[in-house]
């Protein structure tokens, strides 16, 4: 059932085209790879349509894992050398709901909250040693409440640290963020979560797409059809939910982005949440054979009208 004409006018409509491709410099056998790609559906956003397509041809397994992600399972068992995923998707995004009301340190402490932060409670990853995290932790202690600390952290990380490519790897530790000072969307959300949860504030990592059209950088609007369409080529991105208690409801989560400062909004596309990076991967594998791989991938996304078509709204 489509949503009311009121409901649509309020939100923001993308296409999402995510291709990976891998070469081997010789055949190999028994590639196994899972996929956390597709967009989740929930109260803010919906995924109007959907598809995934390997080469070589194969069978797609689906289940939703621990957090409720949808994981994308497949095998090319036979001799190959390369790999190419291509994904799709339309997503329709509401606007962020409002602000909780905010309530005083002392709701982090109740059962109510400590039941819903779970495990998001729990350091996944942690540096008690290294001087720069007990800075950045005397630092964010100052917030007059979690809300404040949680926007304040999503602040103090973008100024304390340069966002640089190749600054780290997919599985570097903590301490290699703080000491040299650089990293990624990845590890500014690492070291948010690990801020946030030592002053008992539960945080998970979301893993997702960004909408970057019009900012400084992106790429300049493409023509389809003999029209304009606002479209950006991107990279996968990560934000933080953390739990804010709330003094007229139960605690909600709220989202930020440590890499652009501040609340996340409409243009943020959850794929999904976990722990940590190793909880929500885009895309997981292993392979049989004496090869080396190439890897290439790219991600575009389109902002369409509300009919699904090309061009702004």
């Amino acid at each position: 059932m489509n949503p009311p004409a009121a409901q649509r006018s309020r939100e923001l409509a993308l296409a999402i085209h995510y291709v990976t491709r891998y070469d081997y410099d010789a055949d190999v056998v028994d590639n196994l790879n899972a996929l956390r790609v597709r967009p989740a559906t929930d109260a803010r956003q919906r995924v109007e349509d959907f598809s995934i397509r390997v080469s070589p041809e194969v069978r797609l397994n689906r289940h939703d894992d621990y957090f409720g992600t949808e994981v994308v399972e497949f095998e090319v068992s036979r001799p190959h050398r390369r790999l190419v995923i291509d994904v799709r998707a339309r997503v329709a995004i509401g606007r962020p709901e409002s602000r909780p009301a905010g309530s005083s340190w002392a709701s982090l402490v109740t059962d109510e909250y400590r039941e819903a932060g779970g495990e998001f409670l729990l350091q996944t990853e942690d540096a008690p040693e290294n001087p720069v995290l007990g800075e950045l932790q005397s630092l964010s202690r100052e917030c007059e409440d979690p809300l404040a600390t949680l926007l304040y952290v999503s602040e103090l990380i973008p100024d304390r640290f340069e966002y640089r490519r190749g600054a780290t790897y997919v599985d570097s530790p903590l301490s290699h963020v703080l000491d040299g000072g650089a990293g990624v969307c990845q590890d500014f959300v690492h070291l948010g979560l690990n801020l946030l949860r030592r002053h008992g504030i539960a945080a998970r990592y979301v893993s997702g797409y960004l909408f970057s059209a019009g900012r400084p950088g992106a790429d300049r609007p493409r023509v389809r059809d003999g029209a304009e369409a606002e479209s950006v080529q991107v990279d996968t991105h990560a934000w933080i939910e953390g739990l804010v208690p709330d003094a007229d409801r139960e605690p909600i989560w709220v989202g930020v982005d440590p890499t652009n400062r501040g609340l996340t909004g409409q243009r943020h596309v959850k794929i999904g949440h976990g722990r940590h990076y190793a909880d929500v991967p885009p895309i997981k594998g292993v392979y049989r054979g004496m090869a080396n791989s190439t890897l290439e991938a790219s991600v575009t996304m389109t902002r369409l009208d509300l009919d699904g078509g090309h061009g702004a709204s």
